[in-house]
């Protein structure tokens, strides 16, 4: 009985393990097709010549910045990289997880002064890239700072590193990283430095602290680890067998194995999630760049294209005699010049995602354009009205000025959605059947509710859709 008990146990953990292996997988597929369509799109747009010879230069540091994370995304590297300030251990805590000296260390301050990296195989399922980083409190602060937000935005897992309570240099650092929105684990180093009374209060304050002011809940057990990267050297005492005694100092082993088991349960339960929206968020905002670049290298031609629109689409509705239709062609009218601009600009867009814009536009404007909607029903049947009436001089008078008027609204609602689809093309423009943002709201609505991910969608409302 108990050996049934057993197996069927392994069985679930085995069907478990299988589940969350293919989810990850699944992810890491969408964000690679995410990734690869967009290129294509871009590179596609540069041989058609839709693209010119100038935008092609202004954008080519993004298009190769996309082609960087999709190749990161290929080989499966996750990316751990170290922050704190001077002295508190950071290329320690990683040489103590390499197993090897590695890294310098010393008792100066400031002896790592530009970011590192270095491979790290834990497991053979598992490749990591560890980065050590400089002290965020050195001299040169705003190079220092911009550092080292390039690297949070490169890496998947943040190590937050402290040798006792937080200092408000300290606080202040570890708020700027939270902005990052990268899972972050606090590691207390130095633990053999405290009594073990100390260091419960050090670590209980540490919990509430080290959450910022971001976060709800205190830190959980996943998110702060003690460590005792490279223990001091301890004086022990040595009695001979002819009675002498003598004093040695012992170097202990590091106590980096909680750290290290931490590490490795959240990549082997999330890892390929980290990586797969990671490299989705950067590509979105990657694409944002692109998106307001282009905008503002082809402001003129996209201003004359609505001023375009907005003629002829009050010349149409004028001159339309039946007053279901002025609304239906307006409306397509309106579809057509959000695509038009999407076309002008060289951003992805659909005649789904096309009207998805429309109505938003309709729903934002706080009524106003609906409001101009039902007055030009009104004035549309009045002209049908007219023209129904015969040829009356009267008549004839009221179509011409409901024309008038219609034909004004028109123009005007024509300028108001170019302008405001301008806005929304620069936004939106990640989204789409394989978009950043589609797939990333994809992935964050599938991440189980014991990951770290789902912890930080639900606290800092990691990438919900009004951030995105």
């Amino acid at each position: 009985m108990l050996t049934t008990s057993i197996y069927y146990e392994s069985t679930y953990k085995l069907i478990i393990i299988t589940a969350v292996s293919n989810l990850q997988e699944s992810h890491l597929n969408r964000a690679r097709a995410s990734l690869r369509q967009t290129l294509s799109w871009y590179n596609s747009l540069r041989k058609s010549g839709q693209a010119s010879r100038e935008l092609t230069g202004l954008v080519k540091p993004e298009l190769e910045m996309l082609t960087s994370t999709l190749n990161k995304l290929d080989q499966n590297v996750v990316r751990i990289a170290a922050f704190g300030l001077v002295s508190r251990g950071k290329s320690s805590v990683l040489n103590a997880l390499l197993g090897q000296k590695v890294l310098q260390t010393g008792p100066l301050n400031g002896v790592t002064q530009y970011p590192r990296s270095i491979r790290w195989s834990p497991s053979e399922k598992v490749q990591v890239e560890l980065i050590d980083t400089p002290g965020l409190d050195e001299i040169a602060g705003e190079i220092r700072a911009k550092m080292a937000k390039d690297v949070a935005q490169q890496a998947d897992l943040i190590l937050f590193v402290v040798s006792g309570d937080i200092t408000r240099t300290e606080y202040n650092a570890l708020l700027e990283l939270r902005k990052s929105q990268k899972p972050l684990i606090l590691v207390f180093n130095k633990i053999d430095l405290y009594p073990d009374t100390d260091r419960e209060t050090v670590y209980r304050n540490l919990q509430q602290l080290g959450a910022g002011n971001l976060l709800e809940k205190p830190l959980q057990p996943d998110e702060i680890v003690m460590v005792a990267a490279e223990p001091s050297p301890l004086e022990v005492r040595v009695e001979y067998p002819d009675g002498r005694v003598d004093y040695e100092w012992e170097t202990l082993p590091p106590q980096i194995d909680e750290l290290r088991k931490t590490i490795l349960n959240i990549l082997n339960r999330e890892g390929r999630s980290l990586l797969a929206l990671n490299a989705l968020v950067q590509a979105k905002f990657t694409e944002e760049i692109i998106a307001q670049k282009t905008i503002g290298a082809r402001e003129q031609q996209a201003e004359e294209l609505i001023w375009q629109f907005a003629k002829y689409k009050a010349l149409a509705v004028a001159l339309n005699p039946i007053a279901v239709l002025d609304v239906f062609g307006g409306a397509v009218a309106d579809l057509a010049l959000i695509r038009s601009l999407a076309k002008v600009y060289g951003l992805p867009m659909t005649g789904f995602q096309a009207g998805k814009i429309l109505k938003t536009i309709f729903l934002s404007s706080g009524g106003l354009l609906l409001g101009e909607l039902g007055t030009s029903v009104v004035f549309g049947f009045d002209k049908s009205a007219s023209i129904v009436a015969g040829d009356n001089p009267a008549n004839i008078t009221g179509f011409i000025g409901s024309a008038l008027v219609q034909s004004g609204i028109a123009g005007y609602g024509a300028v108001t959605i170019g302008k405001a689809a301008k806005v929304y093309l620069e936004a939106g423009c990640t989204w789409g059947q394989f978009g950043a943002s589609t797939v990333i709201q994809e992935i964050l609505a599938t991440v189980p509710k014991e990951t770290i991910l789902h912890r930080l969608q639900q606290e800092l409302g990691w990438l919900k859709p009004d951030n995105l």
